[in-house]
């Protein structure tokens, strides 16, 4: 785990609480390239949206590694990359625990990127009151997953590191893409979220010519 040199201001941090559900026992590389900073103006963007109050990020460090301010200490290293995010809503209080990822931050993201999905929702008047969030207010260990890429990059880089873990990778994107359906394939125990990515991902790299 990377020290937390970096901790964005006005976060509202806790120790990581009881776990809802099992946790993922292997987390992936995610296919995320946003800084901390982005990442923490989105949240405040989103959670103003819904009139979100008492944000707070239970994180996964020992009690002693928190500053006197709250903040953790620039030599704090998660002990996992688990995070819940909580916050209250006229809905009652909301809990969005992620571990599927290798880094907090792009837990993080994933749980932001949710938020900002659900919030679209709305926009097209297919939910009533809120339902989207309704099943946050229990939610049993979540796997929150982006709805699609933003580049060719972004879901080249993301084929060539899920298959990098595996030591397949080799220089053909055709191939690459091959050997990450085989990998993530759920009738050979694969991750079903992984393989309905890595198949957003083939979607995506057609539609725009890589393939």
């Amino acid at each position: 785990m990377v020290r937390m040199s970096y901790w964005p201001a006005g976060m509202k941090t806790d120790p990581l609480g009881e776990w809802p559900g099992a946790r993922t026992a292997r987390p992936t590389v995610s296919p995320f390239s946003a800084k901390i900073g982005t990442t923490i103006a989105e949240l405040g963007r989103e959670t103003r949206a819904i009139n979100a109050k008492n944000v707070r990020l239970q994180i996964d460090l020992a009690p002693e590694k928190f500053r006197q301010d709250g903040n953790p200490r620039a030599d704090a290293v998660p002990r996992t990359p688990a995070i819940i995010l909580t916050f209250e809503t006229k809905l009652g209080p909301q809990s969005y625990p992620c571990d599927s990822f290798t880094r907090w931050e792009d837990n993080l993201r994933a749980i932001v990127l949710t938020l900002e999905a659900f919030r679209k929702v709305d926009r097209y008047g297919v939910t009533k009151n809120g339902a989207q969030y309704r099943g946050f207010l229990a939610i049993e260990g979540a796997t929150a997953m982006p709805a699609g890429f933003g580049s060719v990059d972004e879901a080249t880089r993301f084929i060539a590191k899920l298959i990098d873990d595996s030591g397949w990778t080799t220089g053909n994107l055709t191939v690459n893409l091959r050997q990450a359906k085989r990998l993530t394939h759920p009738d050979v125990g694969g991750d079903a979220d992984l393989f309905q990515r890595v198949n957003l991902a083939e979607q995506y790299l057609k539609q725009n010519g890589a393939l």
